[in-house]
């Protein structure tokens, strides 16, 4: 018999191998002061482009406003209790109401946190009998959800519509001799690679199949869309996605998500979602929030059309630098490079230390061995200014990786 924890000592897992040398560095770094464009790293100012603060909401003046209001009025205590129980307000139906209404749903359902809400959302909405058929690039929330199911699942490539279709036809033939019925899951957005879903195509499916679609819009909730209600919106399928996640993480730069959809199954999951049934109610600060990030996006167009300002001249700016940003429609911006994960332990080391930007770096096994993403999230508070540096700073550290720099060079102690 092993020890679990002797276990534990000797296989620390895909991330944890690495934790003695990475921590408080290249993992769980500590990024201090005000959220905005420019913030501290190790008592340096640095320039920031790994925050999803997409609209520049987490430090607007009304903001912190209705935040310090809420909190000062009720405390992060009320309302105590999970919903079902003791912890239902008016406020909170009033953001389920208001939510529904600007994605254009019946209702909407509150969640705590997106990725235990979308997992547990899953595990809720399937049985055994049913088929649950689902991007390869899914976001962790989705494949853990996926794993709860104890029926058939299957994967198609990703934004490949064919393989998606043939996928579609397994799962026919399998409920065919079942009572189950089939969930296709996707995103609006994928956060990696930035590129939308191929949400029409999937939709266009539907006079084919027979099969109701779960989208996860994290990252198009707010930034896409004629009114910021997200990838459908923007490719013109709004009114057939079935359930529409989103989170407060991103655009709204707060905590909680929500999905939005039918009103008879919003309902069933209002009383059959573990995740929320079992939890305590959000707090009402992050609710009365939630009421105004919500307002601040439906009134104020200009953060979106900032936002995408700064994005399609970071976007464009890199392309004309002859680097590869993959097929990104969205405001997610990789930098694909090849290299080893010394190079890009290196390379993000030189960007933080000598030029003073911070980005997240993406690895193995993310992405492919060999590959290299710097993630770059533009924000509407972002400055051309803030671009043309970043542009010129990658095309530096772009000519030091061909030429071998990053192979040999040696870290400091942090």
């Amino acid at each position: 018999m092993v020890d679990i924890f002797d276990k534990i000592s000797e296989n620390r897992g895909a991330l944890g191998q690495y934790s003695q040398d990475a921590h408080g560095y290249f993992t769980f770094p500590k990024l201090e002061g005000e959220i905005s464009n420019y913030m501290t790293f190790r008592g340096e100012k640095c320039l920031v482009w790994s925050i999803n603060n997409y609209l520049g909401l987490a430090n607007h003046p009304e903001i912190r406003k209705a935040d310090a209001e809420a909190a000062a009025e009720w405390g992060l205590g009320y309302p105590m209790g999970a919903r079902m129980m003791s912890g239902q307000t008016r406020y909170h139906e009033q953001l389920e109401e208001e939510l529904a209404n600007f994605l254009s749903k019946e209702d909407a359902i509150l969640l705590n946190f997106g990725y235990q809400g979308m997992h547990s959302a899953i595990d809720a909405l399937v049985d055994r009998n049913d088929v649950i058929v689902y991007d390869s690039e899914s976001h962790a929330c989705i494949l853990d959800g996926v794993r709860l199911h104890q029926g058939k699942r299957f994967v198609f490539v990703h934004n490949d519509v064919e393989s998606c279709a043939k996928q579609l036809d397994r799962a026919t033939k399998w409920v065919a001799n079942t009572d189950g019925g089939i969930l296709l899951i996707t995103e609006g957005v994928f956060g990696m690679a930035g590129d939308q879903g191929k949400l029409k195509e999937i939709v266009a499916l539907k006079e084919q199949y027979s099969f109701r679609l779960l989208v996860d819009d994290a990252h198009g909730f707010g930034t896409l869309g004629t009114t910021g209600a997200g990838a459908g919106e923007e490719q013109g399928v709004q009114d057939d996605i079935d359930l529409y996640f989103g989170t407060f993480a991103k655009s709204m730069a707060s905590i909680g998500a929500f999905i939005a959809g039918n009103e008879n199954v919003i309902d069933y999951l209002r009383y059959n979602i573990r995740s929320q049934i079992f939890a305590k109610s959000l707090p009402m600060p992050l609710v009365i929030g939630g009421l105004k990030r919500l307002e601040m996006i439906r009134t104020h167009p200009e953060f979106k059309e900032n936002l995408w300002k700064v994005a399609i001249a970071l976007q464009n700016g890199l392309k004309e630098q002859g680097f590869n940003i993959g097929e990104t429609n969205s405001c997610v911006t990789p930098v694909i490079l090849n290299g080893s994960l010394a190079e890009a332990t290196h390379i993000t080391y030189d960007l933080r230390e000598n030029y003073n930007i911070f980005c997240s770096v993406v690895l193995y096994p993310v992405v492919p061995k060999g590959t290299i993403i710097l993630r770059l999230i533009p924000t509407a508070i972002h400055t051309m200014e803030d671009v043309q540096y970043t542009i010129e700073t990658f095309a530096k550290v772009q000519e030091k990786l061909k030429a071998g720099e990053y192979e040999s060079m040696s870290l400091a102690k942090f």
